[in-house]
């Protein structure tokens, strides 16, 4: 496989600790055939102790393509042994996570968004990474962390990564992380956005590819900063808990591709998130599982869809979501850098 044989990612899926898994791909690969999917955080170590059982952490079906595999690590012999270990799975891309703010990754674990403090580390890594792979390089990261926030840090991180290796990729979360013990989930709303240092970047590396992610919640503000150049937007939980009212209009508002006409019954899975029934159909969900008549998927949803009116079974895309109009008002604010 290879990325040059699909859309651009214009939109992407963040990757999400136990969100992003096998399952919640292939729902969302029957919605939108164009956005691209990124994999759970994999830390290297896991895949390097698990070879035996690898299928359980790399394994996709076909359809799941483009797929990005993210890992996580700060040791370079386990990444350069997770690479070549998941190279034969065929995924688009590998992603190296320097940005996830959580006390067992960044705090415990010394890696995720603390190697944006060693930006040479994340050079060798990223060798590494390209050494061991037949398909592009990328990282994530925040805009910064704690007091190391400003936006000529920034600029130097991603200049000493894209110098000392192929890494052409970076996906910039727009908010700093925090390191003070506060939950991943304050990381992702105590923290002001700077769409500003984003922007910044596409004008002072002109040859580089960056994807903006942090605060965008529906495919409106998508191409809101599309509009303003962004060259490719991630979106996370919006695009988890509103599988259906997100991922139904990537393909033809972000893409220009017909619209599928796919209805809610047809993918079944997921998608009744503040819909009526939604509480009755878990409830049901949750008993079905205990009842020995339960063989089959289909045995399952003959059980349980009773409790999601016909109306919301056989609704299809809703008009366009409206987003923030002023999101991006004030994002060309940041002076040019010599780094």
């Amino acid at each position: 496989m290879g990325a040059e044989q699909y859309r651009p990612p214009l939109f992407s899926v963040a990757p999400m600790m136990d969100w992003t898994d096998n399952h919640y791909r292939t729902v969302a690969r029957i919605i939108s055939k164009h956005a691209w999917l990124y994999t759970e955080m994999l830390a290297a170590e896991t895949i390097v102790h698990q070879q035996g059982d690898l299928d359980r952490f790399l394994a996709f079906s076909p359809e799941q393509h483009p797929i990005v595999l993210q890992i996580g690590g700060n040791n370079l012999d386990s990444i350069a042994k997770a690479t070549q270990l998941a190279n034969s799975y065929g995924y688009d891309e590998i992603n190296l996570n320097c940005g996830c703010p959580s006390p067992k990754v960044a705090g415990h674990g010394c890696f995720g968004v603390r190697l944006m403090l060693d930006p040479k580390f994340v050079g060798e890594a990223m060798s590494v990474i390209a050494a061991n792979t037949d398909v592009p390089v990328s990282v994530k990261c925040r805009i910064g962390l704690d007091d190391h926030d400003s936006y000529n840090e920034l600029c130097d991180f991603i200049y000493k990564v894209s110098s000392l290796s192929p890494t052409k990729h970076f996906i910039i979360h727009s908010r700093k992380a925090l390191l003070n013990g506060i939950s991943p989930a304050d990381n992702r709303r105590i923290p002001p956005l700077k769409y500003e240092y984003y922007y910044a970047l596409l004008r002072d590396f002109p040859d580089l590819r960056f994807t903006i992610n942090g605060g965008i919640n529906c495919v409106d503000e998508v191409n809101a900063a599309l509009r303003e150049g962004a060259h490719g937007v991630m979106v996370g939980r919006a695009a988890y808990n509103y599988l259906w009212n997100t991922l139904a209009h990537v393909d033809s508002a972000i893409y220009g591709a017909p619209s599928s006409g796919l209805t809610r019954r047809q993918p079944l899975f997921g998608f009744f998130h503040s819909e009526p029934g939604n509480n009755l159909w878990k409830r049901k969900a949750d008993a079905a599982f205990q009842m020995k008549n339960i063989t089959t998927v289909k045995s399952f949803f003959e059980e349980t869809l009773v409790a999601i009116p016909d109306a919301v079974l056989d609704s299809h895309v809703a008009e366009l979501p409206s987003g923030r109009k002023d999101l991006f008002a004030n994002v060309r604010g940041i002076a040019s850098t010599t780094v």
